[in-house]
C-alpha cells in the first residue's frame, strides 16, 4: 500500500513523477501527490482522488522542475482529505515529506519534540518532517538533523525528504517498508518498486533496513544509522514494461485471469529439465527432506494457497504441515518442532505481516524458504532460499495468477520432495499440470456462459456463500474472498459439515449458494449440503468437475487429475466475482480500501 517516486536529474521532473505514480496505482491508494523543486521554491500538487485527477491539477501549474518527489497514499492516520495527503511540509516549508509506512511512536515524538508546534494535518508522516526541522535549527546540518530523526523513529517507514535550501539532494530511508534507489546517466530515482521507474533506468540499488541514502544527480551514497557507508552492486530488473499494461484488456484483472494457463506452462517450462525431471535449487530440496514439519506463513490468498499447499505437501511427500495467518503467529507462536522449514508465501514478497515472522523466526535460527512473484523484494533476501512464481507482474489489487501459480509452485514442491524421499508417485505431475493449464485455458473461453451465472445467480444480492469438502472447501474460501473484495457482497466460505453448526441459520428464501463438488471420496456428502440449503430455500449454484457432474448443475468444469482440481475450480470463482463487480460499476481493478501489497501490520 503507498508509494514513493522521486527524481534528481536534468530532465522535468512532471511527466516522470506523474507516469512512476500510475504504475504504482495497483498498490492501493486514496489520494496522490507530488513536489517539485526550482530556482522559484517548492510547488506541491496533491489531491484527494486518483492520478488522473492530479495529473489535471498539475497541468494547471505548467511547473518545470528537474527535481522532486511524488506519493501515492492509503489511509492509516487520518481521513482520505486533501490535508492528509502527501507531500507534507515543515512549519517554514523548507523541507518536505513522502512517507510509507506507520510511524508507532508518533505521539511520543510530537509530545517531547514539537509540542509547540501547529500541525496541519492527523499523520504520523508530518511529525518526521516536522521533527528534522526541529533538529535542524539544535544540530546545524540537514544530514545529521536527518539522520537523527530517524534514529527516534519506531515502525515502518519509507522516506523521501527534499530541502528547499538544496536542489541537489534526496535524503531517503527505509525501516520494514520497501524503498529501491534506481541508478542512471546524469540521474537518479527513487521507488517503492522497480516497476515505477523502469520508464528511465532497470538498474536498482536494494536498500535495507535502518540505512539512509543520500541521493544525487550524480552519485547515491549508502549509510548506516550510524554513519558507516555501505558499498552494494546494482541489480538489474528483469520486468518486461509491456507485462504491466492492460492491452485490449478492459481491467487487468480480466487480462490476469487470462493469463493463468500460460503461467501454469511457464513455471513447467521453468522447474523442469531437458530430461523432463524436476529442476529445484538442491538446497531447497534438501531443506525440505531435513525437515519434520513444514510451517506455511501467509495472508489472504496466499494463506488459501497455502492451505492447498498443505494437502499436496502432506499427500505427496508425506511431511506433516502447519498453515499460520502471519498476523497471528508473531503474537501467538505455537510450540516449533526439532527441525522445522518455515515457508512464506506473498505475491509481492513485501507483506509486513509475513515479515515480522520472518525476522522472528531467524532469530531463533530456523530456516526459510520464500516463495514469491518477486524474486529481489525483502522476504526473497531475508529468506535462506527463494522459489519464483514467474507470473509477471500483477496489477490488480484482487490476485488471481499469482494465486493459481502458488498452487502450481507448491505442487512441484511436494513432488520433487516425495521424488527424493524415494517415494512413487501414481502420475506423471508435469503432464497433469499441463493438463489443469489446458482446462484453465478451456474455462477461459467460457466467459459468457459464466458471466451469466454470476448474472443469474448475483443480480441484487447482499450476501452468498461457499461451501465445499476437503481441498474444495479452502477453493470456496478464496471463491469468496474474491467476491467479497471486488463486488462488495458479503460472502463467506465454510465447509459443508459445518452448516449444521450454526451457518445453516442464514440461510433463507433465495440466498445463493456456490457449490463445489469436484472430490470423490466427499460427492455424496456434499450433494447432501446442497438439498439441506435448497429445502430452505437457498438458491444454489453447484460446480462440478466432469466424471462427477450431476443432472441439474450448474456448471461443469473440466476433469483433471483430482489433486489439481484447485487450480481449475478457482478460475469460474474468479469470474463470477469479476462479473459480478463489473454489473454492481464496482471499481474491480481498484476495489475500495485494499491494497495490493500490505506493507504495516
Amino acid at each position: 500500500m503507498c508509494g514513493i517516486v522521486g527524481y534528481i536529474g536534468t530532465q522535468d521532473t512532471t511527466e516522470i513523477l506523474l507516469k512512476g505514480l500510475g504504475k504504482l496505482e495497483y498498490r492501493g491508494y486514496d489520494s496522490a501527490g507530488i513536489a517539485q523543486l526550482n530556482d522559484d521554491g517548492i510547488h506541491i500538487t496533491k489531491v484527494k482522488g486518483r492520478i488522473a485527477a492530479l495529473r489535471e491539477e498539475v497541468e494547471k501549474k505548467e511547473v518545470r522542475a528537474t527535481m522532486g518527489i511524488g506519493h501515492t497514499r492509503w489511509a492509516t492516520h487520518g481521513a482520505p482529505s486533501y490535508e492528509n495527503a502527501h507531500p507534507h511540509q515543515s512549519a517554514s516549508g523548507r523541507f518536505t515529506i513522502v512517507h510509507n509506512g506507520v510511524i508507532e511512536n508518533y505521539e511520543d515524538v510530537q509530545r517531547e519534540y514539537l509540542s509547540d508546534v501547529d500541525m496541519k494535518s492527523e499523520t504520523d508522516t508530518e511529525i518526521i518532517v516536522q521533527l528534522v526541522e526541529n533538529l535542524y535549527h539544535e544540530l546545524g546540518d540537514v544530514q545529521e538533523a536527518f539522520r537523527k530523526a530517524i534514529s527516534l523513529m519506531k515502525g515502518s517507514y519509507a522516506v523521501g525528504i527534499i530541502d528547499q535550501e538544496d536542489p541537489n539532494t534526496i535524503y531517503v530511508a527505509k525501516n520494514k517498508s520497501p524503498l529501491l534507489v534506481g541508478l542512471g546517466d546524469g540521474f537518479n530515482v527513487v521507488s517503492s518498486d522497480s516497476m515505477a521507474m523502469l520508464q528511465v533506468t532497470d538498474q536498482f540499488v536494494e536498500l535495507e533496513d535502518k540505512e539512509i541514502v543520500i541521493v544525487r544527480r550524480e552519485e547515491v551514497e549508502i549509510q548506516k544509522l550510524d554513519g558507516t557507508k555501505v558499498d552494494r552492486e546494482p541489480f538489474t530488473a528483469e520486468i518486461d514494461e509491456s507485462d504491466i499494461e492492460k492491452g485490449t484488456y478492459p481491467h487487468f484483472m480480466l487480462k490476469e485471469i487470462d493469463e493463468q494457463p500460460f503461467v501454469i506452462r511457464k513455471i513447467i517450462q521453468e522447474y523442469q529439465d531437458e530430461n523432463d525431471q524436476i529442476k529445484l535449487d538442491p538446497d531447497v530440496r534438501q531443506a525440505m527432506t531435513k525437515c519434520d514439519r513444514v510451517y506455511i506463513i501467509a495472508c489472504g490468498t496466499s494463506y488459501h494457497a497455502g492451505l492447498i499447499g498443505k494437502q499436496f505437501i502432506e499427500k505427496l511427500a508425506q511431511t506433516p504441515v502447519e498453515v499460520h495467518v502471519a498476523s497471528e503467529f508473531s503474537y501467538n507462536m505455537p510450540l516449533i518442532s526439532d527441525n522445522p522449514l518455515f515457508v512464506f508465501i506473498s505475491q509481492s514478497g513485501e507483506t509486513a505481516d509475513s515479515r515480522a515472522v520472518l525476522v522472528e523466526t531467524k532469530a531463533k535460527g530456523y530456516p526459510a524458504l520464500t516463495i514469491t512473484n518477486v524474486p529481489g523484494s525483502t522476504l526473497s533476501r531475508e529468506a535462506d532460499y527463494t522459489l519464483h512464481l514467474h507470473a509477471g507482474p500483477e496489477i490488480a489489487v484482487a490476485s488471481t495468477k499469482a494465486y493459481t501459480a502458488q498452487m502450481a509452485v507448491l505442487a512441484i514442491l511436494a513432488v520433487d520432495t516425495a521424488q527424493a524421499k524415494g517415494i512413487e508417485l501414481e502420475f506423471n505431475p508435469m503432464k497433469q499440470l499441463g493438463i489443469a493449464a489446458n482446462a484453465m485455458e478451456a474455462l477461459c473461453d467460457q466467459k459468457e456462459e459464466i458471466e451469466q451465472i454470476s448474472a443469474d445467480f448475483l443480480p441484487t444480492t447482499r450476501n452468498c456463500f461457499f461451501i465445499g469438502r476437503s481441498v474444495d472447501y479452502y477453493v470456496g474460501l478464496e471463491g469468496a474472498l474474491k467476491l467479497k473484495e471486488i463486488s462488495y457482497i458479503q460472502a463467506e466460505g465454510f465447509a459443508g459439515g459445518e452448516l449444521k453448526h450454526g451457518t445453516i441459520a442464514l440461510i433463507e428464501e433465495g440466498t445463493p449458494v456456490v457449490a463445489l463438488a469436484t472430490q470423490e471420496n466427499v460427492n455424496y456428502s456434499i450433494r447432501g449440503n446442497v438439498k439441506e440449503v435448497a429445502a430452505r430455500g437457498a438458491n444454489p449454484c453447484v460446480i462440478s468437475m466432469k466424471g462427477l457432474d450431476q443432472e441439474g448443475d450448474t456448471f461443469v468444469i473440466p476433469e483433471v487429475h483430482e489433486l489439481l482440481t484447485p487450480l481449475v475450480s478457482v478460475v469460474p470463482m474468479q469470474l463470477i466475482a469479476y462479473y459480478a463487480a463489473l454489473h454492481r460499476d464496482c471499481d474491480v481493478d481498484k476495489p475500495r480500501n485494499l491494497a495490493k501489497s500490505v506493507t504495516v501490520e
